[in-house]
């Protein structure tokens, strides 16, 4: 399963009214880093199927929901428990540092 496209019209019903946690990648298309970081998120999308709900917000495409979770640079990924945010890891990482930030949400 590939990670949810998030925008304005979908992000309270899939994030905010979310029964498990959800992992929102902030990103854009010219963001080299968050090319980088791209597959990770794709991977995990099918390995915490079940566990956390995987999403992505175009910036470009949504600049209001970045600006309303206070997105100052990309790749931010905000987790989000309840429909409130609960940690935020800013840049690219490797899965494995990304998992172990994960793990305490899980």
């Amino acid at each position: 399963m590939a990670a949810l496209h998030l925008d304005e019209k979908n992000f309270e019903a899939e994030v905010v009214n979310a029964t498990q946690p959800v992992l929102v990648d902030f990103w854009a298309e010219w963001c080299g880093p968050c090319k980088m970081i791209a597959p990770i998120i794709e991977q995990l999308s099918v390995e915490l199927q079940g566990k956390m709900k995987i999403a992505k917000v175009n910036v470009d495409e949504s600049p209001q929901l970045a600006g309303e979770f206070n997105v100052m640079s990309i790749p931010t990924l905000l987790i989000f428990k309840g429909g409130k945010p609960v940690d935020q890891i800013v840049g690219a990482m490797p899965k494995d540092r990304l998992l172990a930030k994960l793990n305490p949400h899980l």
